[in-house]
């Protein structure tokens, strides 16, 4: 017997002694798992055993965005059935979807039973171990930025090793290399939810990238053995990452994977959950985002753009440790559709309103990921397991990318000159022609401009909209043909999905202070999370509180010095008694009022 072979059954008789204690692998490790991480580890490393590419490309490579175009989702078929119906249910009208599986008429079966039609769908029937495949999945990259498709896969952090070859099978179906990073001086461990990339080279994660490559790990195990500056250079020979940011791992997120509380939205906005002040994993998280803002800049060589969401707690009203790990920046973008997990309506509510607004025109479908249920096909509570939505879902690039990069551009006081609109524009064929479209009313439609190749080396074309008066609202999208026809926008939902900037106005204070509260809180009335936008033009000392309709403070939202920004703030009302409540914006030049009602 083959020690492959050897290998893999013991593997398999452990596997079954976990499962029957537990209906699913956790996201983190199984109760002994840790004890299979040597072997597991012989194996994998073991170039025999293996069919792919273990030597980097060779060619400058390009690691795709989330939110670029793709051609498949990619899951794994097991617990949690209810979920994964949903996830086929909106992934099927994006792009085709590959289901690996141990039965595939028991899976469709299972599909055309809840009205999910088999279209737009492929089987594997392969061995598996969990449902994680975010994390042992491949990753798309592209040769020479849009040319050549391959995937790249590195050593799984779980001695899980029929999980292990499921990016094989899908690479297989679909024709597509595979590169892994299993074979030393290139041996790198890493995972899908420790990983979040602008698509210009650089990547995001936590410092379990350094753990896990330190030559021991943290259950002290042989890990490969890489320092920080090894790593970086494997990942910029197999994806093209010439900046490498890792943050501080956070407490109480055990997994210590990034994608349970940020989540890149473009190549300079960066989603990010957010705590009540002082609570669980808050403060960790805002000092690495401090972190980040203060020590480097978009690829644009722009500040990062931040936007909040809240993280819900449980029912009770705890947060981790004292309860699971709930977020909402674990969704997966599918071309034109967000597939994201909601947990109770208080809170979800707030989010989804949150990321419409960052992701006009993308079609937003939620699914509750937080109901226990004894029937175990409608069990839906996928956060008790350590991951959501992202974690179990992972994405194949298209094989010919029409790329569109831009820059969008920030409001203005200019009402003279055109607004210049530079775009990075690429095709494997070549572009044929550049269009800009934009309107002050997205309800009377577009017009066109005509966009010039203006950087032949660097691939920009320029287009330009025509000045507009103090006080009106810009909407844009670009359109790019190939010359193999290929045609694709940015945003991808355009038009429904746009840019937009707006031309200030020269107000005075006063004007000002009024339009403090120009985009209504929501939801109100409320009993939840609820979002408190704030238009503050002014470099002022304010505060933020919220009294009772007796005048009586109830709670002081914020209160310091704050930079000329729009800002959303939250407040929980979920303990608040029902009635009338005022939001107070106090400063030293004025005061406004907003009312909010909670039920």
């Amino acid at each position: 017997m083959s020690k492959k072979i050897f290998l893999i059954g013991v593997f398999s008789i452990i596997f079954i002694s976990i499962k029957a204690q537990q209906n699913i692998l956790p996201k983190g490790f199984a109760p002994g798992e840790e004890l299979l991480m040597d072997a597991y580890l012989q194996q994998v490393m073991n170039p025999a055993s293996r069919s792919s590419i273990t030597t980097p490309p060779g060619l400058p490579v390009r690691t795709a965005a989330q939110w670029e175009e793709v051609q498949a989702l990619v899951i794994t078929w097991t617990s949690y059935p209810a979920i994964l119906r949903e996830i086929v249910r909106a992934a099927q009208t994006e792009c085709k979807v590959i289901i690996h599986c141990s039965d595939s008429n028991a899976v469709k079966n299972n599909l055309t039973t809840h009205g999910v039609p088999l279209t737009n769908l492929q089987f594997i029937q392969v061995g598996f171990n969990s449902i994680w495949i975010r994390d042992y999945g491949a990753n798309t990259c592209y040769l020479n930025d849009v040319d050549s498709l391959i995937l790249v896969d590195w050593m799984y952090n779980r001695p899980r090793p029929l999980d292990d070859q499921i990016p094989a099978a899908y690479a297989s179906l679909l024709n597509i290399p595979l590169f892994e990073t299993n074979t030393a001086p290139y041996n790198l461990m890493n995972t899908g939810g420790n990983w979040m990339t602008d698509g210009m080279g650089t990547a995001f994660a936590s410092k379990l990238i350094l753990d896990e490559n330190d030559g021991s790990g943290p259950y002290s195990i042989a890990y490969p053995n890489h320092t920080e500056a090894q790593i970086n250079q494997i990942v910029n020979d197999f994806m093209g990452i010439n900046r490498y940011i890792k943050m501080e791992t956070l407490p109480y997120d055990d997994i210590h994977h990034i994608d349970m509380h940020m989540k890149l939205l473009d190549e300079e906005t960066i989603l990010v959950g957010e705590f009540p002040a002082g609570i669980s994993d808050g403060p960790q998280l805002e000092a690495n985002l401090q972190y980040v803002l203060s020590n480097f800049q978009s690829s644009f060589g722009t500040p990062y753009k931040i936007v909040r969401v809240p993280m819900p707690p449980s029912t009770s009203g705890n947060y981790a440790p004292d309860a699971y790990y709930r977020t909402y920046t674990n969704f997966v973008i599918v071309n034109k559709t967000i597939i994201m997990p909601v947990y109770r309506e208080q809170f979800d509510t707030t989010a989804i309103r949150i990321i419409k607004q960052q992701m006009p025109g993308y079609k937003i479908v939620t699914i509750d990921s937080d109901n226990p249920n004894n029937n175990s096909d409608l069990n839906q509570n996928l956060i008790s397991a350590g991951g959501v939505i992202h974690c179990i879902t992972h994405t194949v690039g298209v094989n010919d990318p029409l790329r569109i990069v831009h820059n969008d551009l920030e409001d203005t006081w200019n009402t003279t000159t055109p607004y210049q609109i530079d775009a990075l524009i690429q095709h494997k064929s070549g572009i044929t022609s550049a269009t800009l479209y934009w309107t002050t009313d997205t309800t009377q439609g577009f017009q066109s401009v005509n966009m010039t190749l203006t950087n032949p080396i660097n691939n920009t074309w320029t287009g330009f909209i025509p000045a507009q008066p103090a006080g009106s609202n810009i909407f844009y999208y670009i359109h790019a043909l190939a010359n193999s026809g290929k045609q694709q926008v940015r945003p991808m939902p355009a038009p429904l999905g746009y840019w937009k900037f707006r031309v200030l106005a020269n107000t005075s204070v006063e004007e000002v202070v009024q339009n403090i509260f120009a985009t209504p809180l929501y939801p109100n009335p409320s009993k939840g999370i609820t979002c408190i936008p704030i238009n503050n033009y002014l470099s002022v000392k304010f505060t933020l509180s919220v009294y009772d309709i007796h005048g009586r403070l109830v709670e002081t939202i914020y209160s310091g010095l704050s930079a000329p920004s729009q800002k959303n703030y939250f407040i929980n009302t979920s303990s608040y008694p029902s009635g009338v409540y005022q939001i107070v914006f106090e400063s030293e030049v004025a005061r406004n009022v907003q009312k909010l009602i909670v039920k």
